[in-house]
């Protein structure tokens, strides 16, 4: 059995866990990627780009392992529903992303509309089976990254709605993937089909939202409210302030670590802050189990640990792949997707040195990756 010395606390490695029946339950080791698979690396180039993947540092014993939890739509409000995706991907690989949706009466209102048709179609299933036969009257995108905008072709002849950051980003997605149109900045030249050859077409929004907009919908008040940067430059989240409850789309992830990758980490936690001073009892999070401001708290925890850890190093000279190794993110170890550390240090150095715009510099970070699993894999 392979172990690691970290500050004097033996580490057990994620795979030798979930042998020894440890670790978080069947699917986990396909979930620790497979949420991101939306939100890819950030270059100008011509064909598609591939986000560098990191390593999940080795599981840690003295803190308790990321719990399980199953897919379902869940009713929270009268003519409210979570849909929570669970126990790893779709089948096509799609990520494991959340999503919501409203019975007006007449239409339905969609939150977000995952990744692609294999996560999708399920979802539609579910509220066919649980809501019925209404046509969806109106889409709301979260944010633009993929594994939150590209079912949106499966919700016709729904009116799309997000932010205006949002829109432009959609926009520069649906044109990579002609060939008469640019790479997008993001993603490189994206793909036109699914797998089966199946036809991919994004659905841009027609509709944009600032600040804040009201809809009275089936007698329910839904306030989008743009909270300011965070998780990207054009997030919403969507709040039903007569039922205490709101989905946040990205700006949290429960039992799986953040992702900064286009992300502002310090106004990111002035969100969660202002989100935390807000009347809200039920959180919908854009990855992991329903929560609340317990768990909301923990997110912004996991940042001002890891800011200040890095901020340290940082200032003592190293680099980012050696700092991100050398971080003991204690109990946010065993979080799904623990190896962003290095991907949220890179973003946390471009903040501290004045470099950090919207797009990340794939081809920097792809350095401080590769250092990283080195390290990583060394003491393994």
């Amino acid at each position: 059995m392979a172990r690691s010395e970290n500050g004097g606390v033996a580490r057990v490695s994620r795979r030798e866990a979930l042998m020894l029946g440890a670790g978080a339950g069947v699917g986990l080791l396909s979930m620790l990627h497979a949420d991101v698979a939306g939100a890819q690396p950030a270059a100008t180039v011509a064909g598609p780009i591939r986000r560098p993947a990191a390593d999940d540092p080795p599981l840690n014993p003295s803190f308790p392992q990321s719990p399980t939890w199953a897919t379902e739509l869940r009713q929270l409000a009268p003519n409210f529903f979570a849909y929570i995706q669970g126990n790893g991907p779709p089948a096509d690989g799609s990520g494991i992303s959340n999503a919501c949706v409203m019975d007006g009466g007449g239409d339905l209102l969609v939150f977000d509309t995952l990744n692609g048709p294999g996560a999708a179609r399920p979802f539609i299933a579910a509220i066919r089976n649980t809501i019925g036969n209404q046509p969806f009257g109106r889409v709301v995108y979260t944010h633009n990254h993929g594994d939150h905008v590209n079912g949106g072709q499966y919700f016709e002849p729904a009116e799309i709605v997000a932010h205006p950051f949002c829109r432009e980003r959609v926009l520069q997605m649906a044109a990579a993937m002609t060939r008469e149109g640019p790479p997008d900045p993001a993603y490189g030249r994206i793909a036109p089909t699914w797998e089966g050859n199946e036809r991919k077409d994004l659905r841009v929004p027609t509709v944009t939202v600032t600040d804040k907009m009201t809809y009275y919908y089936g007698g329910t008040v839904v306030e989008l409210i743009h909270p300011g940067v965070a998780h990207t430059w054009g997030d919403l989240l969507v709040y039903l302030p007569e039922h205490r409850i709101l989905f946040v789309g990205d700006v949290a992830m429960f039992h799986v670590a953040p992702f900064a990758h286009n992300g502002h980490v310090t106004p990111w936690l002035e969100v969660i802050e202002r989100i935390l001073d807000m009347d809200v009892e039920t959180i919908v999070p854009g990855h992991g189990p329903i929560g609340g401001k317990t768990q909301l708290a923990e997110n912004a925890e996991y940042f001002r640990l890891l800011k200040g850890e890095a901020r340290k190093r940082f200032d003592g000279g190293m680099s980012v792949g050696e700092a991100a190794a050398d971080i003991d993110m204690g109990k946010f170890t065993n979080w799904m997707g623990a190896g962003r550390v290095v991907l949220n240090t890179f973003r946390l150095y471009a903040e501290f040195n004045g470099t950090l715009t919207p797009i990340t510099d794939n081809e920097a970070l792809r350095v401080a990756t590769d250092e990283y699993n080195a390290i990583v894999r060394a003491r393994a």
